[in-house]
Parts: structure tokens; sequence; C-alpha cells
């Protein structure tokens, strides 16, 4: 009898060792499935916090200046892009297990990452700045009925210079609501210069988070998240968080581009204004697997913060907000649903 208690105190004392070891969980809420080439002929170079060049735009193309950053980026320590769309999946999905991500997924190959990493991907629709290339709402009803489609995001109309309340994207709202599903809406920082590299009708005023209010109130069940947490609009983004309480932000792009303090002053606003339970982390991984790395670290070492609240905006408002079950959760934490 003695062994046999032996055994089964090797066995629990084996699993809780496993269930320390393994890494909290984390949510990453805009990661992206994209091609090498997606931000132009690899390999690229980004520097965190981001340096980009000033401009003589007598003399030069924004096109070629930008591109030229990143092919001689100006720090010692650049992020290098993968050559090739495997090497883009396999280095995101080595950093994706190794840390314990789960990451809400959006791009060409999202089927591709999920397929190979399915406990990893939660499948995302990116709607972006093409507006005649967006698919039907009775296509993206079929889509969401068959389990292909989990989240709206990226909705990236503003590339298009549209606001969140156009009458053009009203149905895709409106669908969402209707089979509650989420939607994460590009509110915020683009590349620098973006009117004159691929999209002439984006706008500063497009950072505003106040366009999204309309939207909200016609859609009152509507669960929706303000990608890059409309940096830099940080008044506009608080008078929004107070009146809409159901509005939650990530911080992609922002977390790793901006110099950290930077930003976090603009995450130190929004936690010491009393809405820390609505900011999930997300990393706005596009061809640069090494910036989730990046992201992680600048919330990590945010000395501002406490360990709840870090646990909060890397796990626990996103497992809320995406209304993950109770098992699931368990899973992502090491444990079977019994224990």
């Amino acid at each position: 009898m003695k062994s046999i208690f032996t055994v089964v105190a090797i066995l629990l004392l084996s699993h809780t060792t496993f269930a320390q070891e393994r890494p909290l969980p984390i949510i990453d809420m805009h990661l992206h499935a994209n091609s090498a080439s997606s931000q132009g002929p690899p390999p690229l170079g980004f520097c965190s916090p981001a340096i980009f060049p000033t401009l003589d735009p007598g003399k030069q193309s924004w096109g070629t200046v930008f591109m030229e950053s990143f092919k001689s980026p100006p720090c010692d320590n650049p992020i290098w892009s993968p050559m090739t769309d495997d090497e883009v999946m396999n280095q995101t999905l080595e950093i994706l297990e190794r840390r314990n991500i789960i990451g809400v997924t959006s791009g060409t190959f999202v089927h591709k990452y999920k397929s190979a990493a399915p406990n990893r991907i939660i499948a995302g629709l990116p709607l972006t700045f093409i507006r005649s290339n967006w698919p039907s709402v009775d296509t993206v009803r079929t889509w969401i009925n068959s389990g292909r489609l989990a989240v709206f995001s990226e909705v990236a109309i503003q590339y298009r210079g549209m606001e969140p309340g156009d009458p053009a994207f009203e149905p895709y709202f409106a669908l969402a609501e209707e089979l509650d599903i989420p939607v994460g809406i590009h509110i915020g920082t683009g590349p620098p210069g973006v009117p004159y590299l691929f999209a002439k009708n984006y706008r500063a005023r497009l950072h505003s988070p106040l366009l999204l209010e309309e939207v909200l109130v016609r859609h009152p069940k509507l669960r929706v998240y303000i990608m890059h947490a409309g940096w830099p609009m940080i008044d506009d983004l608080l008078a929004v968080l107070w009146t809409h309480p159901q509005v939650y932000v990530d911080v992609g792009i922002i977390v790793y581009a901006l110099p950290p303090a930077e930003f976090h002053r603009f995450l130190r606003r929004i936690v010491e204004s009393g809405f820390e339970k609505r900011v999930m982390f997300g990393s706005d991984q596009m061809v640069w697997p090494g910036a989730i790395e990046r992201a992680l670290k600048v919330i990590e070492t945010a000395d501002f913060l406490t360990h709840e609240q870090k646990r909060d905006i890397l796990y626990n408002n996103a497992a809320r907000f995406l209304r993950l079950s109770e098992e699931e959760i368990k899973a992502h934490h090491g444990f079977s649903a019994n224990e």
C-alpha cells in the first residue's frame, strides 16, 4: 500500500512541476499569416523601436526612402524578416508554441497556419481597403456557420479612407452582431507616410476612436476591439472607453514600434484611468516573427503594471472578451477539464 501511495505522489509531483514549468498562456489578438513578400521583397530589417528617415519631397520618393530604411535599417539590432513563406510560418508557430501563445490570426495563409497548429490559431477574416474584393455578406455568413471564421479582424477600411460608420460596411457590422462574432477594427497608426505608399485616401483624422460611436449605438450587442488602441488619440480613446463599456483595445504594432517610454505613457494613461480590464495584448506580427518577443518584453518590463495587470493584458482580458470556456482556459494552462 505504501508503494502505491509513493507512485501516486510522484505522479502528482511530476504533473505539478510540468504545470509550473509551462509558460502561462498568452493571447495575441493581432497576428497575421501573410506572404514573406507582403511588406516588400525580403529580407526586411525592422528597428524596434522604429526609426524612420526624413523626406525631402522635392528630391525623393517616400516609397523609395521608406523601403531603403528596411533594407539598411538604421539601428544596431533590427528584426530581420525570413526569406520564404514557410520560414515566416514556422518561426511564428515556434514562438507561439514555446511561449504558449494563442493567436487571433488573419491573412492569406491563416488556414495553413491553423492546419499546422490547430490549438494555436483562432481564424479571423481581414476586410481591407480594396472594397471590390470583399466577400458578400452571405458568403461570410456561410463561413461563420461552417466554423471557418471565428473573428472579423483585421477590418482595415481606414486605409480606404472610410470611417467605421460608412454605409458600405454596415451590413458586416449587422451580421457580426447577429451572429455574435467579435470585430477587430483598425483605428490608429498605419505605416508612416502611408498616403504616399499604397493608400492615398488614408487620413490621420481617422485615428480617432470617436468615429466608432455611431456604430456602437446602432449595434449595442456588438463585441468590438480597437486595434492599435487609436494611438495617439488618447483623450478620444478614454472618452470612448468611458462612454461605451463594451469596447476593448489591443496594442498591436505600437507596443514594439513606438519608443518604450511613449508606449508606456500611453498604456499608463489607459490603466490609471481605470480601464486595465479592457486592454488586450496584440503584436501585429506581419513578416517579423521576432517582433512577438519584442512586444512581450515591453509589457513584461512595464514597472507600473502589477503582476495581475500584466496577466490581464496578456491573457485574462482576451479570454473574457472571446468568451473562452472553462475547459479552453484550463487547456491553455495545461490542465485537463477534470482537474
